[in-house]
Formats: structure tokens, C-alpha cells, sequence
């Protein structure tokens, strides 16, 4: 399968210290949540950055099934992704869980559902996590 995009990022003092693209585009600082043993100083977290990576490609993944099925989506369509992360029951790691919630507001909740579960197929990220991490898929 030929690549159409690659990208390169890096990130620096782990949880708490930074990460950067390679062009410079993304450049942001990262902390350790307080609910994690942090100090809840301002910045982001890979769980933000997943939720919010997760999001927009699933958006994209709907956008894609919707025009193949000649369903015009909302231009308020929305999907909000939400990442945890907690140890392992075999006390080894931790693992997380994602869940996101779609709405397409005028769309009719079947057809919805319909498409959302075609995207689920289509996107990449979920397509990497499946078998690996709890996704849970709710039409609002």
C-alpha cells in the first residue's frame, strides 16, 4: 500500500516535558494530570492528544462514508472523543479505553448510526485499535 502521508513528531522528559513536529506546527508542552500524581500545571497529555487525533479522523472517516452513501451531514456534525487510562488487571501496565460520541444534527439517528458504523471500518484509528482497546460508539 503506497503511503500518502507521514509525518514525524518527538517529545522530550516523557509525561511532563514536551513534544514538537517536525515542521513545527504542533509544539506543545506536557504534564502529568493530577489525578495521575501531577501537579496540574497547564498542558497537555498523549490521552488529550489521542481523544483529539481520534476525533478528527473519525470525523474525516464519516465525512468519507457519508459522500460514498450520498448523505449530507450537518455542518455542526461533531464528534467528541473521550480517552482513560488506568492500570491493567495483571498489574504489568496500563492500558486505555476510548469512547466517542457522533452527532450530525437534521441526520435521521438510523441513518446516523448506519454510517457511523461504516466509519468505524473506514478510520484508521480505529482500525489500529481494534483487538487492542475498548472503543464504545454512541449517535447523540
Amino acid at each position: 500500500m503506497p503511503i500518502l502521508y507521514r509525518t514525524t513528531a518527538s517529545a522530550t522528559g516523557g509525561r511532563a516535558g514536551q513534544a514538537k513536529s517536525a515542521d513545527g506546527v504542533l509544539d506543545v508542552n506536557l504534564t502529568l494530570p493530577k489525578e495521575l500524581g501531577g501537579d496540574g500545571a497547564r498542558g497537555t497529555n498523549p490521552e488529550q492528544l489521542f481523544a483529539a487525533g481520534y476525533s478528527a479522523c473519525f470525523l474525516g472517516a464519516l465525512k468519507f462514508v457519508a459522500g460514498k452513501e450520498k448523505v449530507k451531514l450537518s455542518e455542526e456534525t461533531k464528534v467528541t472523543g473521550t480517552v482513560g487510562i488506568g492500570p491493567r488487571d495483571d498489574g504489568t501496565g496500563f492500558y486505555i479505553d476510548a469512547a466517542l460520541e457522533i452527532s450530525s444534527p437534521g441526520v435521521d439517528k438510523a441513518v446516523l448510526e448506519d454510517l457511523v458504523q461504516k466509519a468505524h471500518i473506514v478510520c484508521p484509528y480505529s482500525h489500529a485499535t481494534r483487538g487492542n482497546v475498548d472503543v464504545k460508539l454512541s449517535v447523540a
